[in-house]
C-alpha cells in the first residue's frame, strides 16, 4: 500500500467515523428532553449503527500505519499519532461508558430505574466522542499534508 493511499484512507475512514458522531451532536439538543415513549422510538433509529465499527477499525489503522509510516520527529508524524490517540479515545468512551448503557438499556429497549441518567451518560458521551473524532479527522489530514 503506498503512502499516498494510506493518507487517502485514513483522512476518508476519519471523515467517515465522524459523520454519525456528528449526528448524534446535532440531535442531542431536541433528544435530551424527550419523554421516555419518545425517547424509545427515536432511539430505534441507531439499529443498524454497529456496522460503523468498520470504518472506526479501518480508522485506526489506517492512522496507525500513517503514524508508524512517518519519521518520529515529523509534524506528520505528531498529527498522526493525534488521529490515532482520539480514535483510541472514541473507543476508551465508547466501552466505558455508552457500551455499558447500551446493555443496561437494552440498546434502548427498555427503560430501566435512572434511565434518565443513563440517557445523559449515553448522549454526552457520544458528545464526547465526536469531538475526539473531529479532532481524529483534522489530524489525518494535517498528517497527510507532509511535513
Amino acid at each position: 500500500m503506498s503512502m499516498s493511499l494510506v493518507h487517502i484512507v485514513a483522512i476518508v475512514s476519519t471523515a467517515l467515523a465522524l459523520a454519525p458522531a456528528a449526528a448524534h451532536v446535532m440531535e442531542l439538543p431536541n433528544k435530551i428532553r424527550l419523554p421516555e415513549a419518545e425517547y424509545l422510538v427515536v432511539q430505534k433509529l441507531y439499529r443498524g449503527w454497529q456496522f460503523v465499527g468498520i470504518v472506526v477499525v479501518v480508522a485506526l489503522v489506517s492512522t496507525a500505519m500513517l503514524a508508524a509510516s512517518e519519521n518520529g520527529a515529523s509534524k506528520s508524524f505528531v498529527a498522526a499519532l493525534v488521529a490515532f490517540m482520539c480514535l483510541v479515545g472514541t473507543q476508551v468512551v465508547f466501552w466505558v461508558f455508552t457500551f455499558p448503557v447500551n446493555r443496561a438499556t437494552g440498546n434502548w429497549t427498555k427503560l430501566p430505574s435512572g434511565w434518565i441518567r443513563m440517557r445523559r451518560r449515553w448522549e454526552f458521551s457520544h458528545a464526547a466522542s465526536a469531538v475526539l473524532n473531529l479532532v481524529a479527522f483534522v489530524a489525518a489530514v494535517l498528517a497527510g499534508l507532509g511535513p
